[in-house]
């Protein structure tokens, strides 16, 4: 991941390239867009359609995190994939996301592709400092038990728990037969919502699924922020 402070600068300037707008939503053309860049993920391909890209893509990225300030400062991620070590990665990412986070910690995500819509809020992936405190805390008979609650309250209502990866097995110092093991095993924790390509989605109303979506998620990012809280590592330190 680049720079953030590159990336929030990229949100500024498309903000004031494009000119700033009302959020009408996601255009059918932005769907096109990415099931041709899936077919022909070659830079003849970008360049010949970098003017679609910016229309039918960043810039109504752009005005829907404009239409929810609330959970930013916002940075969008650059469409370019890093390919200096990696011969089979394509040159261009197929879904735009962008990403804010609150002073607690909490992580809110969208991602738009030719898949439709994803939302996400809470910690995807922890540092080494947030796992520890993460962990201690899904351990705790109280602080655990109330976790796997909010975990469980939250699938009932059609999230997707997931993070960025999980052990195959108890982390060093946990019993393998551990009441709350799924969760201990994690790497983060985020609740998901997968909404494809419905008709709403192209309208200004898709920005209120959004915002309900992290709404719907904050008992959850709550007991993140109380009990994880960000990290206070230097970046270099942050990683297993």
């Amino acid at each position: 991941m680049t720079d953030l402070r590159s990336e929030l600068v990229v949100v500024r300037d498309c903000a004031n390239y494009l000119g700033r707008m009302a959020f009408s939503g996601f255009p059918a053309e932005g769907i096109e867009f990415y099931e041709q860049l899936d077919a022909d993920n070659s830079r003849t391909f970008w360049q010949a359609n970098k003017a679609r890209y910016d229309e039918f893509v960043k810039q109504p990225m752009v005005e829907l995190t404009e239409a929810l300030t609330e959970f930013g400062p916002f940075h969008m991620f650059r469409p370019y994939n890093d390919v200096r070590f990696s011969k089979n990665k394509p040159p261009y990412k197929t879904a735009q996301g962008a990403y804010g986070e609150s002073e607690g910690g909490t992580g809110h995500y969208v991602q738009f592709s030719a898949a439709g819509l994803m939302v996400g809020a809470g910690y995807y992936a922890m540092a080494k400092d947030q796992l520890e405190r993460f962990r201690t805390a899904i351990d705790g008979d109280a602080t655990g038990s109330e976790l796997a609650e909010l975990v469980a309250d939250a699938e009932r209502r059609k999230y997707s728990i997931g993070a960025i990866d999980e052990l195959k097995t108890a982390p060093r110092g946990y019993p393998k037969d551990h009441p709350r093991i799924e969760l201990l095993r994690r790497k983060g924790l985020i609740a998901m919502r997968q909404f494809g390509v419905p008709k709403w989605i192209h309208t200004a109303g898709a920005a209120k699924r959004v915002r309900d979506s992290w709404t719907g998620a904050a008992d959850l990012c709550a007991w993140l922020d109380a009990h994880v809280g960000p990290s206070t590592l230097p970046p270099d330190d942050r990683s297993f």
